[in-house]
């Protein structure tokens, strides 16, 4: 039995609330049960306050979206000297930013899609980029404010200059990729397997697909190829030395295996704060490798530092 204080932090005011709330919840109670003292933290603007007040040994960051994954959490938690799970202060930031993020794992020579970012204002009746493209916030998790525009489609999406749009005003603009989506998870220096990931009734992997029950089949290990599956392994590897993340990580992919040959693999992105809910992907790799849900927690736990 560990004697250690564990605060898990959780909920906070992102857009992905509910989806941290459910991952922080299953990340306390499986803590518990392997026998650490644990404090859920429901994340307030008061966070460094009461993080000063409460002296745990670690904490276990268990947000998800802007704040809690983009550097801003860290840099708190590297001022109050007090060991955190996941990646650092630079690399979440850069993680969080999907077109350095880009930049830096192209120069790394990892494939990733042509695409350019621009302000969402300046959409006009023109396609930027020859359809089909997809349209994506550069700082924003969870598939939140993705359009997919299909080749067939007259003009841009309206929904991206409208008043109702909240997901900020720098958007990019990236090739799609057709084909299959495969994601690979890293722990520690280690990638995990590949999964599959297959939307049931969903056009693609998004927020719905993600986290509720049903919304998508995960296939692990992934049914391709033994060379692309390595090919996907060593690049989410790459990415996640590349761009400097600690502790967990997943990358995700695109495989466009419709043509003859061996088809394009494409990298799309890193995260640094993969989902820790019942249908996540990252602890199902997990498992898939041996690892129960309490012991690859203990794991984050124990990998857990200062400037990370």
């Amino acid at each position: 039995m560990s004697s250690k204080h564990v605060a898990v932090l959780l909920g906070g005011f992102s857009s992905e609330r509910p989806v941290s709330l459910s991952s922080g919840t299953a990340c306390a109670d499986a803590l518990e049960a392997e026998g650490y003292r644990v404090t859920r933290v429901d994340v307030g603007r008061d966070v460094a306050a009461v993080l000063q007040e409460l002296r745990p040994d670690v904490v276990f960051n268990a947000l998800h979206g802007p704040f809690g994954e983009d550097g801003t959490i860290q840099g708190i938690l590297e001022y109050l000297e007090i060991p955190y799970t996941h990646s650092g202060v630079l690399a979440s930031a850069l993680a969080m930013d999907k077109d350095q993020a880009k930049h830096v794992a192209k120069a790394a020579g990892i494939p990733v899609a042509e695409a350019l970012v621009m302000d969402r204002r300046s959409f006009g009746n023109q396609h930027p980029m020859k359809p089909p493209y997809v349209v994506k916030p550069v700082r924003e998790g969870s598939s939140f404010g993705v359009v997919i525009v299909k080749e067939d489609q007259s003009h841009p999406p309206q929904v991206i200059t409208s008043s109702e749009w909240r997901y900020g005003d720098r958007v990019m603009v990236e090739r799609y990729i057709a084909g299959r989506e495969f994601t690979c998870g890293v722990m520690g220096d280690v990638a995990l397997g590949v999964t599959e990931i297959i939307p049931q009734g969903h056009a693609f992997y998004d927020y719905d697909s993600k986290y509720v029950k049903g919304g998508s089949k995960h296939v692990i290990p992934a049914q391709i190829s033994p060379n692309i599956y390595q090919k996907i392994q060593t690049l989410a590897l790459k990415a996640h030395q590349a761009i400097g993340c600690r502790g967990v990580s997943r990358s995700d992919f695109r495989f466009d295996d419709r043509g003859d040959g061996e088809g394009e693999l494409i990298w799309l992105e890193i995260n640094t704060q993969p989902g820790m809910t019942p249908t996540s992907l990252v602890p199902e790799m997990a498992q898939h490798a041996g690892l129960q849900f309490g012991e690859f927690l203990k794991w984050m736990v124990e990998d857990a530092s200062c400037l990370r």
